[in-house]
């Protein structure tokens, strides 16, 4: 089935969160890259942005649909990855590295409690 790491927590709507420290790093699983097939348009928050827990803040069109991203944390976005936005494929081919879309500096750490891990995320997605 998918390819689910088990140091990232996973919200229900499939995006990701890799914690280092108060930064999270948020993308979208390879479970939605997978329903979404190919990814051509990517559009990200700008820096600075504070955001809420559950905030739509970001938006992936594929040739499929176009499906809004959802901050897992809220807290200050602090950098994006500009090469998503270049190359929106990249999200495609690495979900879990590469594709990444942005870093939030944490605003409350106990959100990441809420969070789903990588096995009652595979349970969710019928893994």
């Amino acid at each position: 089935m998918s390819n689910i790491p088990s140091d990232l927590k996973y919200t229900k709507s499939h995006e990701w969160v890799r914690v280092s420290g108060d930064i999270a790093t948020v993308g979208i699983t390879d479970h939605a890259q997978h329903e979404l097939t190919d990814i051509v348009f990517v559009e990200l928050p700008d820096v600075g942005r504070r955001l809420k827990a559950g905030e739509a803040c970001a938006v992936v069109e594929s040739v499929k649909t176009t499906s809004d991203i959802y901050s897992p944390v809220g807290g200050d976005i602090i950098e994006t990855n500009k090469s998503v936005v270049d190359d929106p494929a990249l999200v495609n081919r690495e979900p879990h590295a590469g594709g990444w879309f942005f870093k939030i500096k944490l605003s409350n750490p106990a959100e990441l409690n809420a969070l789903l891990s990588s096995e009652n995320y595979e349970k969710q997605i019928g893994g």
